[in-house]
């Protein structure tokens, strides 16, 4: 596209000292506008996809990929249920039932609505991977009749409780006496503490035997529900329509897309508006270009007219101060490229420092569901930022190459 020539006079302006030190400050800011630009785009786009990965994880780990329950609240058969998906769909991996319920948790006058779960260790740990959560106790510890419980840490924090101790369960499915409806209360020891580092269950969800749930919440042999493992979480929508031809009518199939559609919708638009607007951000700085290389023009006004009768033509004069421009967008993009990259890889490093330096917790679990910053860096989103900082630096360049070529010789050397 550009010969020899075009690109040893492109490259020569660009290294040339310009008459008006104004001209250079201008270049400088342009190219240091560009690389910021990109840097900021690339750390966050790459911090949004870290948050989305976590909170997915988070989800999933203690969720779950999918999920069998019955429209009344109560599956009976369960194993049945269970062992006809998994012959349905060879990517189902494993099954775990649960018994879900609303409660109320004391401790020393403390009170705090919670999530019972009821799950049994040996599926359990199949589906899920809330074991590798511990910080006390373990989770095998929930054995039917010993009537412990594995609670949160931010959960324990609140209630003041620590391992060994008993706490109470209140559940609002009373017994009716002549005094009127008197709540089920039952007390279970406290075997295990987890922190799945996620606000929403640290602080709210409690996990009891299965057995022990059952009898709790007068459901007999019944679960609320199986919980599905599958091997990729991505197909879980595939599964489930697969799913739905052989699963009797009264059973209800969700996944983890679906039970939290609203959230990750939001992100995922959130994402798609900062992706907008940094962009935009880039876009002025490559624009700035256009100042820089009119006035370089004006600058260079001698030297065009000089080329021109030479035999220069109107296209050579274009190409040169295009690549002059158009080098200028290449070196802010790079430098921009590897500082994204290198802030994208240690952000969690950096917002950690200063939440040293500072005293302060930058990120608030219960703010932002986690309480560090994750990262990821998608190698589609950077050359995507990559691509179109470069074609805005090229863009930018075209009005002023463009009105540099119209440059007439003649004007441009009369009063030299």
């Amino acid at each position: 596209m550009f010969n020899l020539f075009e690109l040893t006079i492109g490259l020569r302006y660009l290294r040339a000292k310009q008459k008006s030190g104004f001209v250079s400050f201008i270049s400088l800011v342009s190219i240091i506008g560009i690389a910021l630009g990109v840097a900021a785009l690339i750390t966050v786009l790459s911090v949004m996809n870290g948050f989305q990965r976590e909170i997915r994880g988070k989800i999933i780990g203690v969720s779950s990929h999918m999920q069998l329950f019955d429209a009344g609240g109560m599956l009976k058969d369960w194993q049945y249920i269970a062992n006809k998906a998994q012959k349905a769909n060879k990517q189902i991996l494993s099954y775990a039932p649960y018994v879900d319920g609303q409660a109320l948790v004391s401790f020393d006058n403390n009170v705090s609505g919670v999530l019972v779960r009821g799950i049994s260790p040996e599926y359990e740990n199949r589906v899920g991977n809330i074991n590798q959560s511990m910080t006390n106790g373990d989770d095998n510890t929930l054995q039917a009749g010993k009537f412990n419980v594995v609670i949160g840490q931010g959960l324990a924090r609140q209630l003041g409780v620590g391992l060994g101790q008993k706490i109470t369960l209140i559940t609002p499915d009373g017994q009716i006496t002549p005094a009127g409806m008197l709540p089920r209360l039952k007390q279970f020891t406290v075997s295990g503490i987890f922190n799945v580092h996620m606000y929403e269950y640290d602080s709210s969800l409690v996990l009891i035997n299965l057995e022990d749930a059952q009898t709790l919440f007068k459901m007999g042999s019944s679960v609320s529900g199986v919980r599905l493992k599958v091997d990729d979480v991505m197909e879980t929508q595939h599964i489930k329509y697969a799913l739905e031809d052989y699963l009797p009518e009264n059973v209800i199939i969700t996944d983890w897309i679906e039970q939290h559609q609203n959230y990750f919708a939001a992100v995922d638009m959130e994402k798609k508006m900062m992706f907008v607007i940094l962009t935009l951000i880039v876009a002025v700085a490559a624009f700035n270009l256009v100042s820089t290389l009119v006035m370089t023009v004006n600058d260079k006004k001698s030297d065009i007219a000089i080329l021109r009768t030479m035999g220069a033509s109107k296209r050579n004069i274009m190409h040169i101060f295009m690549i002059q421009g158009g080098i200028s967008g290449i070196i802010g993009t790079v430098s921009g490229t590897i500082l994204g990259l290198i802030l994208a890889s240690n952000v969690g490093y950096i917002v950690h420092f200063f939440e040293q330096l500072t005293g302060a917790k930058l990120v608030n679990a219960d703010v932002y569901l986690i309480d560090y910053l994750p990262s990821q860096i998608v190698p589609h989103d950077v050359i995507s930022i990559f691509v179109i900082a470069i074609v805005l630096s090229i863009l930018a360049t075209l009005y002023p190459s463009w009105s540099a070529s119209k440059t007439d010789p003649v004007e441009a050397l009369r009063y030299e």
